[in-house]
């Protein structure tokens, strides 16, 4: 990844779908559905390249 600053939209969708089915899998009605989905979003290699480059710019909290 060579502008994490700049992502691009294709990425952007992913990091936004991230969002919705984490809220909805913490949700009262949230369903194993909406974690499975999440989990292979964050396993998706276009977010992890992502993550680690924002990680390397420092720009992410770091994990305990």
């Amino acid at each position: 990844m060579s502008e994490p600053l700049s992502p691009s939209a294709a990425l952007l969708c992913k990091l936004g779908s991230i969002i919705v089915h984490a809220e909805e899998g913490l949700s009262i009605d949230g369903s194993e559905f909406d974690l499975a989905a999440f989990r292979s979003l964050v396993e998706d290699p276009e977010v992890l390249a992502w993550l680690k480059a924002m990680d390397d710019l420092a720009l992410l909290p770091v994990k305990r």
